[in-house]
C-alpha cells in the first residue's frame, strides 16, 4: 500500500525532512536558494499580527507585510471567526447557477468603497487572472476591431503567460510567449504614451489601441506616476476610447495612505480596477476586478456573452473566500487602514532618512508611502571584487548581482542578528523593503528601526564577507 502523509504527519516532520521532499518533488534549487537566509532553515509553529513564532520557541518581527498579503497581520481574529461561522453553518461553496448572498454583498460593497461608477465587480483567485481578466474585458469592450495593449517598461502584473507578458522583466529571465500586440512606453513620461498611441493606428486612422495599464505606484520597484501623469493618460484614454487599467494588487486596501493608491487625486477613475492580496485578509486567494458600468455593460451584458467573463471559471465565487473578502474590507474600512498605514509613517518615513544620512556610503536613497518603503543600498565596497571571485561565473552576469547581494548580507544579517524578517525585490533596483502589516504598532516600527541602524552600523564588509562564507553559491 502508497505510504501517504497525513496532517498530523505533516506538522511533526523536520526541518531536514521538508529540505529533503522539497528537493524530491518541488524545487531543488528552491532549498538552496531560501536555505541561505536564516529562515530558510527554519519552520513555523505558529504566527499572530506582526510575529511568527518559530518551532524552537524563537519570535520573529515579520516586516515583509506577506509581500502585500498580510495588511491585516497574521491570522486576524475577526477574519478567522468569520470563516469559522462559515464553516460551523456548512454554507454552500460553489455559487454558479446559484446565486450567492456574499459575491452580491461583496461587489455591492465594492461599489460603495471606489469612486464614480466602478460598480461591476469579478472575482478570480489571484491577482494575475485579475489582471487577465481585465484586459479581457478591455478587448471584449472593443469588439475585437482592435489589437494593442500597452504597458509600462517598469511593471509587474503577474507570471502567467499573459500576464506576464504584461510584466517587465529584467532582461536576463527566460522570455516566455504572451498575448499579442504588446506596446511598451516609458513608465511615468505621458509624451512617450502618447507618441506610441499615436503611432498605433489603423488603416482608417482609428486607434488599434484597446487597453493601457499602469500601477500607480509600482511596488517591485517604488517608482510611483505623478499625480500630473496619471491624470494626463484618464484624458488621453477617454480622448481616444482605451479602456484605462489601474493595478493596485498590491497597495490597495490602505497600504499607502489612502484606500487605493490612485484615491489620494480626487476625481481620478480608471475604467478597471483590479485587487488581490490582502483583499483576501491574508487567510483566502481571491482577487477583483472592479470595472465602470458602461465598460462592462458594453463588454457583457447580453445573454450570448454573459458567461464570457469570470464568472464561468471553477473556483468563481467560492463562499468561503467570499466571506473573508467581505470580512478583510470591513476591518479596513472600520479599523481605518489608511490612517494606520499614515501613522507608521510618521515613525518609518523619518527613522529611515535618519537612518540614510547616517550611512551614505551604505544607503544610496530611500523612498514609499505610508506602510510600504524601499531602502535602496548602493552596489557595495572594493572587498566585492574579491568576493565575487567566490562565485561561480554564471551568476555574476547578472547585472544586478552586486546589488542582491549586497541587499541579502542586510537581510541575512537582520534575521539572523534581530529576528526581524525582511525581503527585498527581484525587480528594478532590488531595494529592500519595508513594508509592514498595518496592525503594526509603534513600539514594533521603532524596533525595526533600531535594528536597521544597529545592522548597517556593522559595515557592508563584515556584513558581505559573513554572507558570502555562509552560502552565497545558492543564491542564484
Amino acid at each position: 500500500m502508497t505510504a501517504l502523509y497525513t496532517v498530523d504527519d505533516c506538522e511533526s516532520l523536520t526541518t531536514k525532512q521538508v529540505h529533503g521532499l522539497y528537493k524530491d518533488h518541488v524545487n531543488k534549487s528552491q532549498v538552496s536558494l531560501m536555505t541561505s537566509f536564516g529562515f530558510g532553515q527554519e519552520l513555523v509553529e505558529s504566527a499572530e499580527g506582526v510575529w511568527i513564532t518559530q518551532r524552537d520557541g524563537r519570535r520573529v518581527l515579520d516586516f515583509t507585510g506577506g509581500v502585500g498579503v498580510l495588511n491585516h497581520g497574521h491570522n486576524h481574529p475577526r477574519i478567522l471567526a468569520a470563516r469559522q461561522r462559515f464553516q460551523e453553518r456548512r454554507s454552500m461553496e460553489v455559487h454558479k447557477t446559484y446565486f450567492s448572498p456574499y459575491i452580491a454583498a461583496l461587489g455591492h460593497n465594492l461599489a460603495e468603497l471606489l469612486p464614480g461608477d466602478l460598480t461591476m465587480s469579478f472575482f478570480p483567485n489571484s491577482g494575475a487572472e485579475a489582471v487577465e481578466g481585465a484586459v479581457k474585458l478591455a478587448y471584449k469592450y472593443h469588439g475585437g476591431r482592435r489589437s494593442r495593449v500597452l504597458r509600462a517598461d517598469i511593471s509587474f502584473h503577474g507570471k502567467l503567460l499573459g500576464s506576464g507578458s504584461l510584466t517587465g522583466q529584467n532582461a536576463s529571465t527566460f522570455q516566455f510567449p504572451g498575448i499579442p500586440g504588446v506596446g511598451i512606453f516609458r513608465y511615468g513620461d505621458l509624451e512617450s504614451v502618447r507618441k506610441l498611441v499615436a503611432e498605433l493606428r489603423t488603416d482608417k486612422g482609428e486607434s488599434d489601441v484597446y487597453a493601457i495599464l499602469i500601477e500607480p505606484l509600482s511596488a517591485s520597484t517604488m517608482n510611483e506616476c505623478s499625480e500630473e501623469f496619471l491624470r494626463g493618460l484618464r484624458e488621453l484614454c477617454t480622448a481616444e476610447d482605451i479602456v484605462l487599467l489601474f493595478d493596485e494588487i498590491y497597495t490597495g486596501w490602505g497600504k499607502t495612505g489612502t484606500l487605493f493608491h490612485f484615491m489620494r487625486y480626487e476625481g481620478l477613475v480608471p475604467d478597471i480596477l483590479t485587487t488581490s492580496k490582502s483583499f483576501g485578509g491574508g487567510k483566502s486567494s481571491i482577487s477583483a476586478f472592479v470595472a465602470r458600468e458602461p465598460v462592462f455593460r458594453k463588454a457583457y451584458d447580453n445573454l450570448t456573452d454573459a458567461l464570457l467573463q469570470s464568472t464561468s471559471t471553477t473556483y468563481y465565487g467560492f463562499g468561503e473566500e467570499a466571506v473573508t473578502a467581505i470580512e478583510a474590507v470591513n476591518v479596513a474600512v472600520e479599523d481605518d487602514y489608511p490612517a494606520r498605514a499614515r501613522d507608521i509613517e510618521r515613525i518609518l518615513a523619518p527613522g529611515l532618512e535618519r537612518i540614510a544620512k547616517e550611512y551614505p556610503d551604505v544607503v544610496a536613497e530611500v523612498r514609499g508611502h505610508g506602510a510600504l518603503h524601499g531602502v535602496f543600498l548602493h552596489k557595495g565596497p572594493k572587498v566585492l571584487e574579491v568576493l565575487t571571485k567566490l562565485v561561480p561565473g554564471a551568476m555574476t552576469k547578472d547585472p544586478r548581482f552586486r546589488t542582491k547581494l549586497v541587499t541579502s548580507s542586510v537581510v541575512n544579517a537582520l534575521y539572523r542578528d534581530h529576528g526581524v524578517y525582511t525581503y527585498y525585490t527581484l525587480n528594478g533596483d532590488n531595494p529592500l523593503m519595508v513594508a509592514p502589516s498595518l496592525v503594526a504598532e509603534p513600539h514594533e516600527v521603532e524596533f525595526f528601526l533600531d535594528c536597521l541602524d544597529k545592522t548597517l552600523a556593522q559595515g557592508l564588509p563584515r556584513l558581505l564577507t559573513r554572507f558570502v562564507k555562509e552560502k552565497v553559491s545558492s543564491l542564484w
